[in-house]
């Protein structure tokens, strides 16, 4: 797999989607872009998952909704295969369940389909760079909504011990994370240099072996870090 980040070799990119029109579209805009290299489309997850194994991809810029296997299960083979690989989940709303259990299964964000060309080249090009691909409030709203399905423990440890290993600050920056705040935001609530949070956000993903911000989302969620926000 090509390192972006490193030596100047292109970003690897298959795109997945069941509508050939949307697939163009997406391949006109990146073959336009300097650095970005469309290797592979499908138009299904079992072509994405033999696609992914022969190219071994940076990005796989992924459907849920598909006939055969669906985006979910792909995304679920993919990263089985080639743990390497980013999922960028494509869909047309932005609660989605689908894309929620995508997210769970460790993709790395989401986009909708009507994105601007060159906001879905700045996702590219971030999901590449190892960040994850969605806005706070929309994190926010997302898990809002599916909260009802996640598990609200009174302990976290009892769940998933390795929370223990997470310091004090660690676990208020994964708190204030959950909420939905930026990095910036955090920095400022808790009276510390932007970079403090980064530098504990990354401690935190490695203490719970997680790849990206998104999953340190759901996983506080899951643990009961952050319960249902009330209705108004």
């Amino acid at each position: 797999m090509n390192d972006p980040q490193a030596g100047g070799n292109p970003i690897a990119v298959i795109l997945v989607d069941d509508q050939p029109l949307l697939r163009k579209g997406f391949r006109m805009v990146l073959e336009e872009e300097p650095g970005i290299d469309v290797v592979g489309e499908a138009s299904d997850g079992k072509a994405a998952l033999d696609l992914a194994r022969r190219h071994h991809p940076d990005i796989v810029v992924m459907d849920v909704r598909m006939p055969g296997m669906d985006g979910i299960e792909a995304t679920r083979a993919i990263l089985a295969a080639e743990p390497r690989t980013r999922i960028l989940i494509l869909t047309t709303f932005d609660l989605d369940e689908y894309a929620f259990g995508a997210l769970r299964l460790g993709a790395s964000g989401f986009i909708l389909k009507d994105i601007l060309p060159l906001e879905f080249i700045r996702a590219i090009r971030s999901v590449a760079g190892g960040d994850a691909v969605i806005a706070p409030s929309v994190t926010r709203r997302l898990l809002d909504t599916f909260a009802r399905h996640i598990p609200d423990p009174q302990r976290p440890e009892a769940a998933h011990p390795e929370f223990s290993q997470l310091t004090t600050r660690e676990r208020e920056i994964l708190t204030e994370l959950a909420r939905g705040l930026s990095n910036a935001e955090i920095a400022e609530r808790l009276f510390v240099a932007e970079a403090t949070v980064k530098t504990h956000l990354g401690r935190i993903l490695t203490k719970l072996g997680l790849r990206d911000r998104v999953q340190a989302v759901v996983y506080a969620y899951e643990a009961g870090l952050v319960g249902r926000q009330p209705r108004r």
